[in-house]
């Protein structure tokens, strides 16, 4: 049993063969240090990637480190005395660099599952196709990862019909409607201020439900529509509002098209300004500089678009293009 033991890397991004690697350490050692090695041109931030690794081990000592060091093991033996305050009793890593790493901290090595037989994944392996490599990340990684796919649109065009069956589809979630909830408890005329609650709401819960997507996250709405709904009521639109829906993550707008019947459900108003709402998402959309797509015609039709405008977007890698949020 060793005393103290570092684990270090760029875990860009965490995957099982590093949960692995720490499941190791920590049953063959008293204390376990993992260190983060970051870097500002990576898509996920050091600090992501600790919560990533506290997912699994919530109470695992993870220390972020800036990666502006030489590929060279004595000086990050140096940074590791440094965090420390001392050498480690043993390094625990699954390259070839730990020997020298360890010998320039004059501590002992060992060595876990080079060969990648106990789990045949690498971080190289994950960036080149993270979404075949779905199981193997931790909550926070999948849903920084997950393709959000928002379905905006005037009143009455089919979102809400769409966004399960789209779920279902891809065996996914959905996020439902926030501002929905919040109309059926709201009494007297619309204040400013309700947009804004709103449309933190509906990010909130998008953001809590994007840890169970798989692959892609479904959203009914975002806060770009609730910039949209602020001037309908309002008569202009919200500066503080739109902070919070530039802030979202979007992969890919679906719009759907108000030429579908007219159907009221007890809490819509808008029949007569529903072409005009058009309009105006149309305006916001392309303010927005996120791709779209509209959608049109019967429930089938706009599936068929929907799911082939979802699937090029999956082909998008987000560690090639620097996507992810």
């Amino acid at each position: 049993m060793f005393g103290c033991s570092v684990v270090i890397g760029k875990f860009y991004p965490p995957h099982r063969g590093h949960r692995f690697l720490i499941e190791t350490a920590l049953a063959e050692s008293q204390r376990v240090v993992v260190i983060v090695c970051d870097h500002p041109s990576q898509i996920l931030s050091g600090e992501q990637r600790k919560q990533a690794l506290r997912d699994w081990f919530p109470d695992l000592e993870v220390i972020v480190t800036p990666d502006d060091l030489p590929n060279e093991s004595e000086p990050w033996a140096e940074r590791t005395r440094e965090i420390l305050g001392k050498a480690p009793d043993a390094v625990f890593t699954s390259e070839e660099y730990g020997h020298s790493y360890a010998k320039a901290l004059g501590c002992a090595h060992r060595l876990v599952d080079l060969d990648r037989n106990r789990f045949p994944v690498s971080g190289t392996a994950v960036r080149e196709m993270p979404y075949d490599h779905w199981d193997e990340l931790p909550p926070t990684i999948r849903a920084v990862l997950a393709k959000r796919i928002v379905l905006v649109g005037a009143e009455s065009t089919g979102k809400t019909t769409m966004a399960p069956l789209l779920a279902a589809d891809f065996n996914t979630v959905w996020v439902p409607e926030f501002g929905r909830e919040y109309c059926e408890t709201k009494s007297g005329p619309w204040k400013s201020r309700e947009f804004e609650v709103i449309a933190n709401g509906q990010q909130a819960l998008e953001d809590s439900m994007a840890k169970d997507a798989n692959r892609i996250l479904i959203c009914d709405t975002n806060a770009l529509a609730t910039a949209v709904w602020h001037r309908r009521y309002m008569g202009r639109y919200s500066a503080k509002v739109e902070v919070i829906a530039a802030q979202d993550k979007v992969d890919l707008y679906l719009l759907t098209l108000p030429d579908i019947p007219w159907v009221q459900d007890g809490t819509r108003d808008g029949e007569h300004i529903r072409k005009t709402m058009h309009e105006w998402f149309l305006s916001a959309l392309g303010q927005s500089g996120k791709p779209y797509v509209k959608v049109s015609g019967p429930v089938e039709q706009r599936l068929d678009v929907a799911r082939r405008a979802i699937l090029e977007t999956l082909n998008t890698n987000p560690f090639l293009n620097g996507s992810a949020r």
